[in-house]
Protein backbone atom coordinates (compact mmCIF):
# COMPACT_ATOMS: atom_id res chain seq x y z
CA UNK A 1 0.00 0.00 0.00
CA UNK A 2 0.85 3.33 -0.26
CA UNK A 3 2.59 5.51 2.78
CA UNK A 4 0.42 8.63 3.45
CA UNK A 5 1.37 11.55 5.58
CA UNK A 6 -0.73 14.29 5.93
CA UNK A 7 -0.81 16.80 9.01
CA UNK A 8 -2.65 19.78 10.41
CA UNK A 9 -1.99 22.27 13.27
CA UNK A 10 -3.77 21.87 16.00
CA UNK A 11 -4.58 25.31 16.71
CA UNK A 12 -7.75 26.51 15.63
CA UNK A 13 -11.26 24.44 15.33
CA UNK A 14 -11.91 22.40 12.25
CA UNK A 15 -14.23 24.29 9.91
CA UNK A 16 -16.19 22.81 7.22
CA UNK A 17 -13.53 23.59 4.47
CA UNK A 18 -10.78 21.37 5.98
CA UNK A 19 -13.62 18.82 6.94
CA UNK A 20 -14.41 18.69 2.89
CA UNK A 21 -10.64 19.58 1.76
CA UNK A 22 -8.90 17.29 3.77
CA UNK A 23 -10.71 15.02 6.45
CA UNK A 24 -13.29 13.04 3.76
CA UNK A 25 -9.66 12.66 1.82
CA UNK A 26 -7.87 11.16 4.56
CA UNK A 27 -10.77 9.16 5.62
CA UNK A 28 -11.64 7.67 1.81
CA UNK A 29 -7.54 6.62 1.83
CA UNK A 30 -7.93 5.19 5.06
CA UNK A 31 -11.14 2.70 3.96
CA UNK A 32 -8.94 1.95 0.80
CA UNK A 33 -6.21 0.23 3.40
CA UNK A 34 -3.77 3.23 2.56
CA UNK A 35 -1.13 3.42 5.33
CA UNK A 36 -2.30 7.00 6.35
CA UNK A 37 -0.28 8.85 8.71
CA UNK A 38 -2.07 11.80 10.39
CA UNK A 39 0.03 14.19 12.30
CA UNK A 40 -1.03 16.76 14.55
CA UNK A 41 1.81 19.37 13.95
CA UNK A 42 1.93 21.04 16.88
CA UNK A 43 5.67 22.36 16.19
CA UNK A 44 4.56 24.21 12.96
CA UNK A 45 1.89 25.72 15.43
CA UNK A 46 4.67 27.60 17.14
CA UNK A 47 6.53 29.69 14.13
CA UNK A 48 3.59 31.80 15.24
CA UNK A 49 2.90 33.09 19.18
CA UNK A 50 0.63 30.64 21.10
CA UNK A 51 -1.04 30.51 24.56
CA UNK A 52 0.58 27.25 25.99
CA UNK A 53 -1.89 25.77 28.08
CA UNK A 54 -4.27 26.50 24.89
CA UNK A 55 -2.16 24.67 22.80
CA UNK A 56 -2.07 21.84 24.93
CA UNK A 57 -5.73 21.65 24.94
CA UNK A 58 -5.83 21.92 21.03
CA UNK A 59 -3.75 19.11 20.77
CA UNK A 60 -7.16 17.14 22.34
CA UNK A 61 -9.32 18.84 20.99
CA UNK A 62 -8.15 17.90 17.17
CA UNK A 63 -7.40 14.53 18.22
CA UNK A 64 -11.62 14.34 18.89
CA UNK A 65 -12.46 16.34 15.88
CA UNK A 66 -10.52 14.19 13.37
CA UNK A 67 -12.00 10.87 15.39
CA UNK A 68 -15.32 12.36 15.68
CA UNK A 69 -15.39 12.95 11.98
CA UNK A 70 -14.44 9.41 10.67
CA UNK A 71 -10.87 8.80 11.09
CA UNK A 72 -10.16 5.32 12.43
CA UNK A 73 -7.27 4.74 14.96
CA UNK A 74 -7.45 1.18 13.94
CA UNK A 75 -6.42 2.35 10.43
CA UNK A 76 -5.00 5.07 10.58
CA UNK A 77 -2.13 6.43 12.87
CA UNK A 78 -2.92 10.05 14.61
CA UNK A 79 0.32 11.39 16.33
CA UNK A 80 1.54 14.52 18.02
CA UNK A 81 4.87 15.75 16.07
CA UNK A 82 6.65 17.28 19.16
CA UNK A 83 6.38 13.84 21.11
CA UNK A 84 8.53 12.61 17.96
CA UNK A 85 12.05 14.45 18.52
CA UNK A 86 13.38 13.36 15.20
CA UNK A 87 11.25 15.89 13.30
CA UNK A 88 13.42 18.23 14.41
CA UNK A 89 16.44 16.82 13.54
CA UNK A 90 16.03 15.83 10.25
CA UNK A 91 14.57 19.16 9.70
CA UNK A 92 18.37 20.40 11.14
CA UNK A 93 19.77 17.95 8.14
CA UNK A 94 17.41 19.13 5.40
CA UNK A 95 17.86 22.90 6.43
CA UNK A 96 21.84 22.13 5.20
CA UNK A 97 21.01 20.90 1.76
CA UNK A 98 18.40 23.83 0.49
CA UNK A 99 19.01 27.71 0.38
CA UNK A 100 17.98 31.20 1.73
CA UNK A 101 17.00 31.97 -1.70
CA UNK A 102 14.63 29.09 -2.54
CA UNK A 103 12.63 29.56 0.96
CA UNK A 104 11.91 33.47 0.31
CA UNK A 105 9.79 32.12 -2.87
CA UNK A 106 7.10 30.87 -0.95
CA UNK A 107 4.10 32.91 -1.23
CA UNK A 108 3.19 31.70 2.45
CA UNK A 109 6.18 33.31 3.45
CA UNK A 110 5.94 36.47 1.51
CA UNK A 111 2.20 36.49 2.53
CA UNK A 112 2.72 35.85 6.49
CA UNK A 113 5.96 37.87 6.93
CA UNK A 114 4.40 41.07 4.84
CA UNK A 115 2.06 41.83 7.95
CA UNK A 116 4.84 41.05 10.10
CA UNK A 117 7.67 43.67 11.50
CA UNK A 118 9.62 40.95 12.63
CA UNK A 119 10.01 37.56 10.96
CA UNK A 120 10.28 34.23 13.03
CA UNK A 121 13.18 31.91 11.62
CA UNK A 122 11.06 29.16 12.05
CA UNK A 123 8.24 31.02 10.33
CA UNK A 124 11.22 31.19 7.36
CA UNK A 125 12.34 27.42 7.90
CA UNK A 126 9.30 25.98 7.95
CA UNK A 127 8.68 24.80 4.80
CA UNK A 128 12.44 22.35 5.78
CA UNK A 129 10.24 21.34 8.88
CA UNK A 130 7.54 20.04 6.33
CA UNK A 131 9.82 18.19 4.27
CA UNK A 132 11.08 16.17 7.54
CA UNK A 133 7.89 15.94 8.47
CA UNK A 134 7.42 13.69 4.76
CA UNK A 135 10.29 12.21 4.43
CA UNK A 136 10.66 10.60 7.65
CA UNK A 137 8.21 8.23 7.24
CA UNK A 138 9.19 7.65 3.61
CA UNK A 139 5.80 9.13 3.21
CA UNK A 140 4.99 8.06 -0.77
CA UNK A 141 2.05 9.98 -1.47
CA UNK A 142 1.25 13.18 0.18
CA UNK A 143 -2.28 14.85 0.08
CA UNK A 144 -2.17 18.35 -0.90
CA UNK A 145 -4.56 21.54 -1.22
CA UNK A 146 -3.21 23.96 -4.80
CA UNK A 147 -1.39 26.09 -1.74
CA UNK A 148 0.83 23.86 -0.34
CA UNK A 149 2.06 22.46 -4.17
CA UNK A 150 5.41 24.72 -3.81
CA UNK A 151 6.23 22.86 -0.47
CA UNK A 152 5.73 19.47 -1.68
CA UNK A 153 7.93 20.25 -4.37
CA UNK A 154 11.10 21.48 -2.12
CA UNK A 155 10.51 18.04 -0.39
CA UNK A 156 11.03 16.45 -3.90
CA UNK A 157 13.96 18.83 -4.25
CA UNK A 158 15.30 17.52 -0.84
CA UNK A 159 14.73 13.77 -2.28
CA UNK A 160 16.83 14.15 -4.70
CA UNK A 161 19.66 16.04 -3.00
CA UNK A 162 19.88 14.13 -0.31
CA UNK A 163 19.67 10.76 -2.60
CA UNK A 164 21.95 12.21 -4.83
CA UNK A 165 24.62 13.01 -2.40
CA UNK A 166 24.30 10.17 0.24
CA UNK A 167 22.86 7.28 -1.99
CA UNK A 168 18.92 6.19 -2.40
CA UNK A 169 17.22 6.56 0.66
CA UNK A 170 13.96 8.62 0.55
CA UNK A 171 11.06 7.45 -1.98
CA UNK A 172 10.08 10.56 -4.13
CA UNK A 173 6.90 11.63 -2.96
CA UNK A 174 3.94 12.33 -5.19
CA UNK A 175 1.02 14.73 -4.83
CA UNK A 176 -2.17 13.85 -4.35
CA UNK A 177 -4.18 17.16 -5.49
CA UNK A 178 -7.72 17.66 -4.41
CA UNK A 179 -10.19 14.57 -6.35
CA UNK A 180 -12.80 17.69 -6.35
CA UNK A 181 -13.67 16.85 -2.90
CA UNK A 182 -14.52 20.55 -2.72
CA UNK A 183 -12.97 21.70 0.25
CA UNK A 184 -10.88 24.25 -1.71
CA UNK A 185 -14.27 25.77 -3.19
CA UNK A 186 -15.48 26.51 0.23
CA UNK A 187 -14.78 30.44 0.82
CA UNK A 188 -14.76 32.68 3.82
CA UNK A 189 -18.52 34.11 4.71
CA UNK A 190 -17.08 37.29 5.17
CA UNK A 191 -15.27 37.84 2.41
CA UNK A 192 -16.45 35.12 0.05
CA UNK A 193 -13.17 36.09 -2.69
CA UNK A 194 -10.76 34.28 -0.03
CA UNK A 195 -10.81 31.09 1.33
CA UNK A 196 -12.21 29.90 4.56
CA UNK A 197 -9.89 30.00 7.25
CA UNK A 198 -9.39 28.33 10.83
CA UNK A 199 -6.85 31.04 11.80
CA UNK A 200 -8.94 34.40 10.53
CA UNK A 201 -9.71 36.68 13.17
CA UNK A 202 -13.09 36.83 12.64
CA UNK A 203 -15.05 33.12 14.18
CA UNK A 204 -18.07 34.57 11.66
CA UNK A 205 -15.46 34.22 8.61
CA UNK A 206 -16.15 30.23 8.88
CA UNK A 207 -18.85 27.43 9.85
CA UNK A 208 -16.71 25.58 12.80
CA UNK A 209 -17.23 21.84 13.23
CA UNK A 210 -18.15 22.08 16.79
CA UNK A 211 -20.80 25.33 16.41
CA UNK A 212 -23.88 25.12 18.04
CA UNK A 213 -27.38 25.48 16.06
CA UNK A 214 -27.77 29.08 16.94
CA UNK A 215 -24.28 29.72 16.04
CA UNK A 216 -24.51 28.56 12.63
CA UNK A 217 -27.73 30.02 12.12
CA UNK A 218 -26.53 33.47 12.44
CA UNK A 219 -23.12 32.98 10.69
CA UNK A 220 -24.74 31.87 7.47
CA UNK A 221 -28.04 35.00 8.26
CA UNK A 222 -24.80 36.88 8.82
CA UNK A 223 -22.90 35.56 5.58
CA UNK A 224 -22.00 38.31 3.04
CA UNK A 225 -24.20 37.77 -0.26
CA UNK A 226 -25.31 40.90 -2.98
CA UNK A 227 -28.16 43.05 -3.74
CA UNK A 228 -30.21 40.40 -6.25
CA UNK A 229 -32.76 38.29 -4.22
CA UNK A 230 -32.59 35.71 -6.51
CA UNK A 231 -30.80 32.64 -6.58
CA UNK A 232 -28.23 31.63 -9.29
CA UNK A 233 -25.09 30.20 -9.57
CA UNK A 234 -21.89 32.61 -10.34
CA UNK A 235 -18.59 32.38 -8.47
CA UNK A 236 -17.39 34.98 -10.69
CA UNK A 237 -20.57 38.24 -10.13
CA UNK A 238 -21.62 36.36 -7.45
CA UNK A 239 -19.25 34.74 -4.98
CA UNK A 240 -21.49 35.01 -1.46
CA UNK A 241 -24.13 33.45 -2.94
CA UNK A 242 -22.63 30.94 -4.94
CA UNK A 243 -20.57 30.20 -1.96
CA UNK A 244 -23.65 28.95 0.38
CA UNK A 245 -24.37 26.61 -2.71
CA UNK A 246 -21.23 25.34 -3.10
CA UNK A 247 -21.55 24.61 0.81
CA UNK A 248 -25.22 22.91 0.01
CA UNK A 249 -23.84 20.67 -2.92
CA UNK A 250 -21.21 19.45 -0.87
CA UNK A 251 -23.79 18.79 2.25
CA UNK A 252 -26.63 17.00 0.02
CA UNK A 253 -24.29 15.35 -3.01
CA UNK A 254 -26.89 17.75 -5.13
CA UNK A 255 -24.95 19.38 -7.85
CA UNK A 256 -25.01 23.35 -8.19
CA UNK A 257 -27.96 23.42 -10.93
CA UNK A 258 -29.73 21.11 -9.34
CA UNK A 259 -30.22 23.49 -6.35
CA UNK A 260 -30.95 26.52 -7.90
CA UNK A 261 -33.81 24.35 -9.85
CA UNK A 262 -35.12 23.16 -6.52
CA UNK A 263 -34.75 26.27 -4.72
CA UNK A 264 -35.92 28.94 -7.17
CA UNK A 265 -39.12 29.81 -5.40
CA UNK A 266 -37.03 31.18 -2.55
CA UNK A 267 -35.29 34.43 -1.99
CA UNK A 268 -31.63 34.46 -0.89
CA UNK A 269 -32.46 35.26 2.60
CA UNK A 270 -35.24 32.35 2.73
CA UNK A 271 -32.67 30.11 0.81
CA UNK A 272 -30.12 30.90 3.84
CA UNK A 273 -31.81 28.84 6.44
CA UNK A 274 -32.25 25.55 4.44
CA UNK A 275 -28.43 25.68 3.98
CA UNK A 276 -28.14 26.39 7.70
CA UNK A 277 -30.57 23.62 8.27
CA UNK A 278 -28.89 21.65 6.03
CA UNK A 279 -24.98 22.10 8.11
CA UNK A 280 -26.48 21.48 11.73
CA UNK A 281 -27.85 17.87 9.80
CA UNK A 282 -24.35 17.46 8.88
CA UNK A 283 -22.44 18.68 12.02
CA UNK A 284 -24.78 17.70 14.73
CA UNK A 285 -23.87 14.36 15.16
CA UNK A 286 -19.97 15.24 14.75
CA UNK A 287 -20.34 18.25 17.32
CA UNK A 288 -22.21 15.72 19.83
CA UNK A 289 -19.58 12.58 19.56
CA UNK A 290 -16.87 15.52 20.10
CA UNK A 291 -18.07 16.42 23.32
CA UNK A 292 -18.33 12.39 24.50
CA UNK A 293 -14.38 12.24 23.39
CA UNK A 294 -13.43 15.12 25.27
CA UNK A 295 -15.17 13.49 28.42
CA UNK A 296 -13.03 10.60 27.81
CA UNK A 297 -9.73 12.06 27.99
CA UNK A 298 -8.26 8.24 29.01
CA UNK A 299 -9.07 6.96 25.78
CA UNK A 300 -7.60 10.40 23.69
CA UNK A 301 -4.40 10.17 25.54
CA UNK A 302 -4.72 6.61 25.18
CA UNK A 303 -5.31 7.06 21.14
CA UNK A 304 -2.44 9.38 21.21
CA UNK A 305 0.20 7.30 22.92
CA UNK A 306 -0.57 4.15 20.24
CA UNK A 307 -0.01 6.59 17.75
CA UNK A 308 2.80 8.17 18.76
CA UNK A 309 4.51 5.42 19.53
CA UNK A 310 3.89 3.77 16.19
CA UNK A 311 5.32 7.17 14.87
CA UNK A 312 8.58 6.86 16.86
CA UNK A 313 9.39 3.73 15.87
CA UNK A 314 9.60 4.50 12.35
CA UNK A 315 10.85 7.77 13.02
CA UNK A 316 13.82 6.15 14.78
CA UNK A 317 14.83 4.06 12.07
CA UNK A 318 14.71 6.43 9.33
CA UNK A 319 16.97 9.07 11.65
CA UNK A 320 19.38 6.10 12.48
CA UNK A 321 19.48 5.68 8.84
CA UNK A 322 20.12 9.21 8.11
CA UNK A 323 22.62 9.86 10.90
CA UNK A 324 24.85 6.66 9.25
CA UNK A 325 24.81 8.31 5.53
CA UNK A 326 25.74 11.83 6.94
CA UNK A 327 28.42 10.58 9.05
CA UNK A 328 26.22 11.35 12.32
CA UNK A 329 26.62 8.12 13.87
Amino acid sequence: PKTILSGIQPTGTLHIGNYFGAVLRWKALQEKNENVILCIADLHSITLPQNPEVLKSSVFLMTASLLACGIDPSKSTIFQQSKVPEHASLSWVLGTLTTMTRLYHFPQYKEKSSVLKDIPLGLFTYPVLQAADILLYKATHVPVGEDQVQHLHLAQHLVHTFNNKYGKTFPLPECIVEENMGGSRIKSLREPDKKMSKSHGDPKSRIEITDSSQDIALKIKKAVTDFTSSLSYDPETRPGVSNLIDIHALLTGSLQEEICEEYAHLDTGRYKSVVAEALNEKLTPIRNEITRLLNSPDYLENVLTNGNNLAKEIAEATWKEVCYKVGLS
